[in-house]
């Protein structure tokens, strides 16, 4: 996952990518270290086309609260520049692979 630092570049990722997932979270939760590298080999095994970012929210409020990012860890998932999934807290690995399939099947298959 690349590490943004700017809201700038994350606008513009977010604009010029056709699919981006946002992982927001901070090295205080514990639950954001074990989840992150499990969204990291999803995507790498099943949404490929998918770029992955990373946010972290304490070196960088202003992309959270720009997105009302306010709970970690909290996963947004763009799909041409329009936010289509959010999922905040408790994060099930299935529920996104089941939200992720149809979308990433649209758009690449």
């Amino acid at each position: 996952m690349k590490d943004l630092q700017s809201l700038q570049e994350f606008e513009i990722l977010i604009q010029k990518e056709a699919a981006v997932l946002a992982y927001f979270s901070h090295d205080q939760c514990n639950v954001c270290k074990v989840l992150k590298p499990k969204v990291e080999e999803l995507l790498a095994k099943k949404f490929p086309k998918i770029k992955a970012i990373y946010c972290h929210t304490l070196n960088t409020p202003q992309i959270a609260a720009a997105h009302s990012v306010f709970a970690v860890p909290t996963i947004i998932v763009w799909f041409e520049g329009r936010e289509t999934y959010r999922f905040s807290r408790n994060v099930g690995l299935q529920e996104l692979e089941q939200a992720l399939t149809r979308p990433y099947s649209l758009f690449f298959d």
